[in-house]
C-alpha cells in the first residue's frame, strides 16, 4: 500500500530529489532541500511536469523547506554568481581566494571558470574539497572543467596567476582558510593586497567562529568580501517567490514547515495560508503529527536530539554539556548531613568544594559548613523531618554563600543521611 518516487529538484548539490510517499489515505510530498534555479550549471532543473501532475492527482501534505522563507523575491541562479566573480577578480592583481560550501560541487565548477576567465590557474586547498572533487569526477561531473592544482604547486605561481579554493569558510578552527589566516598552513600564505571571497553564507550558529576568522584576515591587511558586499553567492534555498510557485503546483491540503528556526516556521505557515493551503502544521524537532484521517495536528513528542559516546555510556549531548560547561565555570560542591529522624544534626555538615577558590586550610568549606547548619538549625522543626525541604535550604545556603564569597553560583549536591 505504500511507495516511494523520487522528483529532480535543484539545490546547491548535484542530484537532489524531493520524495514521494503513496499511502492509503494520501500522498505526501517531502521537497528536501530546494529551489528553483533556471540555469544551475550542474545536474538537471526542477522537473515542474512531474510537480504539475503531482498537484493534479491530489497531495494531502507537503513538507517543506523554510529555510528562507522571510526572504523575498527568489534565491538567484548559480550562472549569476559565475558573471559576477569573473567581474570581482578581474579587479586584482594579487593572489585571490574563494571559500566556499565543499558539497557545491557547481561552485567549484564556477572557480575554474572565473580562473579560466581570468588568467588564473585554479587550486583545491583543503581535504573536504578534494573529497568532493574527486566523487563528482567519478560521477560524471565537471568533464569540461581542467585538473585542479594542489596547494603545494599553487603556491610556486606567481600570486597573480593563481586562484585558490578554500575550506573553511564557516570559521571551522582546523580548515584550510583558518589555517592561513593564522600562517600555520604548511603551503599557502597570504600578503596585504590579497583578497579573500567568502562565496558563501552564513549558517546561524557560526556568526562568533566567522567573525574571528575575518577578524584575523582583515589583520593581515587583506581585502574581505561577503554576500553583503558583493553578489558572490546564491542560496540553495527557495525564497518567498519560489515557495509560492511551489504551492501553485503541488497544491497539498497540508503546509508541514521543516528546516528552519522557530520564526522561518510560522512565516512559511503564514505563507501558505495565503496561497490557499486549507491547513498548516508548525512542527519542531520531535514533534508527532498526524495528518490523517481527520484534521492534521499534533498528537504527541518523541525523544530527539544528539547523542554521544561518554567513556562506554551513550549520553544525551545536551544535558551532559550543559552540566560540563557549568562545572567548568562555576565549579561544584558537595554537602553531607547527618540528622536524626526527629531533625538534630549530628555533627557540622561536611562540605567539600572542587574547581573552587580555596585555601589550603580549608577555610571557605569551613564557612559553608556553618552557614548550611545555621539554615537547617533555623527550619521548624516539623520542616526538619521533610527530607526534600531539608536538602533545599542545603542547597541554597551553599549557593548563597559562595556567591557572596567568590561570586561563584556551583553545581551542588546535597547528601543527607537519617540516623
Amino acid at each position: 500500500p505504500f511507495s516511494v518516487e523520487y522528483v529532480t529538484l535543484t539545490h546547491s548539490i548535484p542530484e537532489p530529489n524531493g520524495i514521494v510517499i503513496r499511502t492509503p489515505v494520501g500522498t505526501l510530498f517531502h521537497t528536501g532541500d530546494w529551489k528553483i534555479d533556471p540555469d544551475p550549471l550542474v545536474g538537471d532543473v526542477t522537473d515542474e511536469a512531474t510537480l504539475r501532475k503531482l498537484g493534479d492527482d491530489g497531495v494531502l501534505a507537503m513538507i517543506g523547506d523554510s529555510t528562507n522563507a522571510m526572504r523575498p523575491g527568489t534565491s538567484g541562479s548559480e550562472a549569476d554568481v559565475r558573471t559576477h566573480l569573473i567581474e570581482l577578480v578581474k579587479e586584482y592583481d594579487k593572489r585571490v581566494v574563494i571559500t566556499c560550501f565543499a558539497s557545491n560541487v557547481a561552485r567549484l565548477e564556477t572557480i575554474a571558470k572565473v580562473a579560466e576567465a581570468t588568467g588564473r590557474h585554479a587550486a583545491l586547498v583543503g581535504r573536504s574539497l578534494w573529497r568532493m572533487h574527486d566523487a563528482a569526477r567519478e560521477n560524471g561531473y565537471l568533464r569540461d572543467v581542467p585538473p585542479f592544482l594542489r596547494d603545494e604547486d599553487a603556491a610556486r605561481l606567481p600570486r597573480d596567476k593563481v586562484l585558490l579554493a578554500c575550506t573553511g569558510s564557516q570559521g571551522e578552527p582546523r580548515a584550510a582558510l583558518m589555517r592561513i589566516a593564522t600562517d600555520s598552513h604548511p603551503c599557502i600564505a597570504l600578503e596585504p593586497g590579497d583578497a579573500v571571497v567568502f562565496s558563501s553564507r552564513i549558517i546561524p550558529g557560526n556568526e562568533k567562529a566567522i567573525g574571528r576568522l575575518h577578524n584575523h584576515l582583515i589583520r593581515k591587511n587583506l581585502d574581505v568580501i561577503t554576500e553583503k558586499d558583493h553578489f558572490v553567492h546564491v542560496s540553495g534555498h527557495p525564497a518567498r517567490d519560489e515557495l509560492i510557485q511551489m504551492y501553485q503546483w503541488v497544491r497539498p491540503k497540508v503546509a508541514v514547515p521543516v528546516h528552519g528556526e522557530g520564526r522561518h516556521l510560522l512565516e512559511h505557515a503564514r505563507l501558505a495560508k495565503t496561497c490557499q493551503v486549507p491547513e498548516t502544521v508548525i512542527a519542531e524537532n520531535g514533534t508527532l503529527v498526524r495528518l490523517a484521517p481527520g484534521p492534521a495536528k499534533i498528537i504527541g513528542e518523541v525523544p530527539t536530539g544528539r547523542l554521544a559516546i561518554d567513556g562506554t555510556a551513550l549520553v544525551h549531548l545536551g544535558s551532559t554539556l550543559r552540566r560540563r560547561n557549568k562545572l567548568i565555570f562555576n565549579g561544584g560542591a558537595v554537602a553531607t548531613l547527618v540528622m536524626s529522624r526527629k531533625g538534630d544534626l549530628k555533627g557540622d555538615p561536611m562540605v567539600t568544594l572542587q574547581g573552587l577558590p580555596d585555601d589550603d586550610d580549608g577555610a571557605l568549606a569551613r564557612e559553608v559548613s556553618i552557614g548550611v547548619r545555621d539554615a537547617i538549625e533555623s527550619m521548624k522543626r516539623d520542616a526538619r523531618g521533610n527530607d526534600e525541604r531539608v536538602k533545599e535550604t542545603a542547597r541554597r545556603a551553599v549557593r548563597r554563600l559562595l556567591y557572596d564569597e567568590v561570586g561563584k553560583r556551583p553545581v551542588t549536591e546535597i547528601h543527607l543521611v537519617r540516623v
